[in-house]
């Protein structure tokens, strides 16, 4: 499925204001846009990346790119930043300037899950397929999606069927059967691929532990240095990027470029308020909606991760031994766009190439 073109890959790059907050979005691929429900020529499919924290669109760029490749270059692949985790063009601020609030915390965990929804609400037909590729903590936000459009889903099927059964004691028999209309729902999702899935237990993780007391008391502690080093010249920052990421033997260098938003004090604010809230919320694991889900979801766990460690992986595979739940054997770390977006993105389309084949 791996397209041998050298030529460049077509890339789209937006800044946009989604729940009244800025956000970063890379679109591989010549479509550009996807809502138009009149066009002839959407796609059938939309690979669409939920990134993990910090979720800079950036990070996932040679992804995108390797992974729009690997799919022949026939599928867009987008990748959606987290609310308020890029730092905005010049002109731009964080949050959009308007007296109508669209939601109420779109910064903490449960407002990135509903700016997903609305960045798709608004910006995806409801005809294209879905494949949605989750990152960490992106996993979490993907299972809380399915499980919110699933609820949806269901409330307004519940509402129908009684409004069904009690105008039925008033209209003939004869008259037409009334249509049960659900909307834009997660039936369009064809596959969700769970990569590094921090969605269960975190605070008690090897690293939560560590990072739990930092983030959720001593978080406030961090703007200031921050806040000097801000001042920096880019050239610098860039070379205090590379110098913490010296002990790799190779680095993305879009992950370099990308690394300098974290020298913005809104940017870093927005990170470890959303990081606080992973370790108090992301506390069991969803079961329920994985079980509801099980043939549309491939987990991916890594075997050194202190994150989400072995025996996460050892349970989940217990308890759902029908799933594709894998364990990886190539010793890739957790924040696998730092060094192996390219390994990733080749794995996941050999993965997917039944699924894709029957479209």
């Amino acid at each position: 499925m791996r397209s041998g073109s050298e030529e460049p890959v077509p890339l789209h790059e937006e800044f946009i204001y989604c729940c009244g907050a800025a956000t970063h979005v890379l679109k591989c691929g010549p479509w550009k846009d996807l809502s138009k429900d009149e066009s002839k020529n959407l796609p059938r499919l939309l690979f669409m990346i939920i990134p993990g924290n910090p979720g800079l669109a950036g990070y996932y760029r040679t992804f995108i790119q390797a992974l729009y490749c690997g799919l022949n270059q026939q599928y867009p692949v987008w990748v959606v930043s987290h609310a308020g985790h890029c730092k905005p063009p010049s002109g731009m601020e964080m949050i959009e300037d308007t007296d109508i609030k669209e939601l109420e915390d779109v910064f903490g965990l449960n407002g990135q899950v509903e700016h997903k929804l609305n960045f798709l609400k608004k910006n995806v037909s409801k005809d294209i397929k879905l494949v949605l590729i989750a990152h960490s903590i992106g996993c979490y936000i993907t299972l809380e999606m399915m499980k919110r459009a699933s609820e949806l889903q269901l409330s307004v099927f519940t509402r129908s069927q009684n409004h069904q059964e009690e105008t039925s004691k008033i209209k003939s028999s004869h008259q037409p059967r009334t249509t049960i209309f659900i909307p834009n729902s997660y039936s369009q999702v064809l596959r969700s691929v769970l990569l590094f899935p921090t969605i269960e237990r975190m605070a008690q993780s090897p690293q939560g532990k560590l990072m739990t007391p930092l983030l959720c008391k001593l978080r406030y502690a961090l703007y200031m240095p921050v806040y000097l080093l801000s001042f920096l010249p880019e050239g610098v920052k860039a070379s205090l990027v590379r110098f913490a990421l010296r002990g790799m033997k190779t680095c993305d260098e879009s992950s370099i470029t990308t690394s300098i938003n974290l020298f913005s004090v809104d940017c870093i604010a927005n990170i470890l308020y959303m990081a606080s809230q992973e370790m108090m919320k992301v506390v069991e694991r969803d079961s329920t909606t994985i079980k509801q889900n099980l043939k549309k979801l491939i987990f991916y766990y890594g075997t050194g991760d202190s994150w989400c460690p072995q025996h996460y992986y050892d349970e989940i595979k217990m308890d759902f031994p029908d799933g594709d739940i894998r364990l990886c054997e190539k010793g890739l770390r957790h924040a696998f766009v730092l060094d192996a977006s390219k390994e990733m993105a080749a794995m996941i389309t050999d993965w997917l190439q039944d699924d894709l084949t029957k479209l």
